[in-house]
């Protein structure tokens, strides 16, 4: 069993709700995740991570026959996106397993009282792609799109991690000028185990592409 994503361009108040892009609602004690910055391989300080989306685990509970989840609170994704975004000038992972700093996943029990983070670029606009709302269903373990649960649509993916599951894969999509590469897909990995015991810190994030 897995769950199938599906969003929507909306001009609604997504504050507090799931949403994939925009910026996240995060509580006032976590900060915004950051990655070190890539100069010809050193590094040089910090830079926020790509936000991807925010679940509220209350959403996806009817779809959760296995109860992996926790059926409240927030769970948020990060990581490394901008070059596959379309900045070229980026700093851009490679293939396989990418290193700690360059992803993260959060969650958190609170869904009240949380603050917007929000990122601008110096002329005042947003630095984030226009939030858009999530529909969510239940689909095969093994399908492509965006999804969350079930295992990897590419088999490579489960050799290099077998036993984990697909906490969260990320697919290609043109609307949003999304790219890995020749049709690549990241998958944020966890042993099933440490989902269930709420161990989000043992997520791995891997890229496959053709």
């Amino acid at each position: 069993m897995a769950i199938r994503i599906t969003t929507h361009e909306t001009d609604e108040d997504l504050t507090g709700k799931s949403h994939w892009w925009g910026f996240p609602d995060l509580p006032e004690s976590v900060d915004f995740p950051v990655a070190a910055i890539h100069d010809d391989d050193e590094k040089e300080g910090e830079d926020l991570l790509t936000f991807i989306c925010q679940i509220r685990l209350e959403d996806i509970a009817p779809y959760d026959s296995e109860g992996l989840f926790p059926h409240s609170g927030m769970l948020y994704f990060f990581a490394e996106l901008d070059y596959f975004l379309g900045d070229l000038d980026a700093h851009a992972e490679g293939l396989g397993f990418w290193p700690q700093n360059s992803y993260k996943v959060i969650y958190t029990p609170e869904t009240d009282d949380l603050h917007t983070h929000r990122v601008q670029w110096s002329d005042g606009s947003d630095a984030c792609l226009p939030a858009e709302s999530m529909s969510f269903e239940e689909t095969g373990v093994r399908e492509d799109g965006m999804k969350l649960l079930g295992l990897p649509y590419f088999e490579e993916v489960g050799d290099k991690a077998p036993g984990d599951i697909s906490l969260l894969q990320l697919d290609e999509e043109e609307r949003w000028g999304l790219r890995f590469y020749d049709c690549g897909m990241l998958n944020f990995l966890i042993p099933k185990k440490a989902l269930r015991e709420r161990r989000f810190d043992s997520t791995r994030l891997y890229f496959h592409s053709l």
